[in-house]
């Protein structure tokens, strides 16, 4: 069956809307019509390269819709649910998920490799980031589907699928932000949004957004900061000064630049946390001395899908929206149709807005 998908022909290519062939589902695989996707950072990552993707590839990997029809050996799933994609499904089996750390699995992204449609030429595809969400709708295996929480509207639980996930778990699973402590996060996109939302919940006290764009102020106050600094070089400072020239408790960096890791260090207290969302390149090196990493005893992570576990944490953002202290149409800056995510792209490229929302 023909459906419009955004291909991905090559990396640093333009995408392209056009028409793929799409399979039925085979043994524990789902078919799923999207009802909408977000335009994540991390899609143009895949894009540019900076993250390795086999191409011609289909991308989006977050997003949210209804099964069409399962495979052999789907029985939790059936025609007519409202689901989650899960880009990142563990497996189970291996180190990290034995520890518990699911989020690490080594196994998580081996579905990127596999064939999963064609181009309507013949050309095979391959789905990025697992689930293909750029498309009308997609073919994925069983794990990579989670049922929909009741009670959440289901254009906006696309959003649910990575950019609250990652940064939810960042200020509750990474940093561990504790009620009455100071937070600021670098980068007000979509993430940051999401971060910015997650750090109120926590119940902290001071919450200071930094980006490079004035116009966010407004979006950023009403996902929960109670501070706006415009980024410069004077930023620790300006963070400083916010908070009886400490620093914050803990630092969020949700852009995944070098400068931009190094000065949320800066801006923590003595002993302070920081927390890395940004996925940066490999030209992206960060510094430092060792009489500094001694003397001010800070902490510095890395945080891959917010170091959560879908499966549980779902459930808990669920409850969080459902009691009006997680908005999720809040995230959304634009609503777009397929043929606009090249746009989106170009949008993100100039640092603007928060998350574009394709709904189908």
């Amino acid at each position: 069956m023909a459906v419009r998908a955004a291909v991905l022909p090559a990396i640093g290519a333009p995408l392209q809307i056009t028409e793929i062939d799409l399979p039925d589902p085979g043994p524990g695989r789902v078919r799923v019509r999207l009802a909408a996707a977000g335009v994540c950072h991390s899609d143009l990552s895949l894009s540019d390269g900076t993250m390795r993707v086999p191409v011609p590839a289909v991308l989006g990997h977050e997003g949210a819709g209804t099964v069409v029809a399962v495979g052999e050996g789907v029985e939790h799933l059936a025609p007519g649910a409202d689901v989650i994609l899960n880009w990142a499904p563990s497996c189970g089996s291996c180190h990290p998920c034995t520890l518990g750390e699911v989020w690490l699995c080594v196994n998580a992204l081996n579905g990127a490799a596999e064939v999963y449609a064609r181009t309507t030429d013949g050309t095979d595809l391959h789905p990025g980031l697992n689930v293909a969400a750029f498309a009308e709708e997609t073919v994925v295996p069983a794990s990579c589907v989670l049922p929909l929480p009741d009670g959440i509207p289901l254009t906006d639980a696309a959003l649910l699928g990575c950019a609250v996930l990652t940064g939810y778990g960042a200020v509750h699973h990474s940093a561990r932000v504790r009620p009455g402590e100071t937070v600021a996060v670098f980068g007000v996109g979509g993430v940051g949004l999401a971060t910015l939302q997650a750090a109120r919940i926590a119940g902290a006290s001071t919450i200071v957004a930094v980006d490079v764009s004035p116009e966010k102020e407004e979006l950023a106050r009403a996902a929960g900061a109670t501070e706006y600094v415009v980024a410069s070089d004077r930023t620790a400072r300006e963070i400083r000064a916010l908070t009886d020239k400490q620093g914050v408790d803990v630092a969020v960096e949700c852009v995944g630049r070098a400068v931009t890791i190094r000065t949320a260090w800066e801006s923590t207290r003595r002993g302070g946390r920081t927390t890395v969302v940004g996925i940066g390149g490999k030209d992206q090196q960060v510094t430092f001395n060792a009489l500094e990493l001694f003397h001010w005893g800070r902490t510095l992570a890395g945080c891959v899908y917010g170091n959560c576990d879908p499966a549980k944490d779902l459930p808990v953002l669920a409850d969080h929206v459902r009691a009006g202290r997680l908005d999720l149409s809040a995230l959304v800056t634009e609503r777009i149709a397929l043929e606009d995510i090249p746009g989106a792209f170009e949008n993100m490229l100039a640092g603007k807005g928060g998350r574009a929302l394709v709904v189908f």
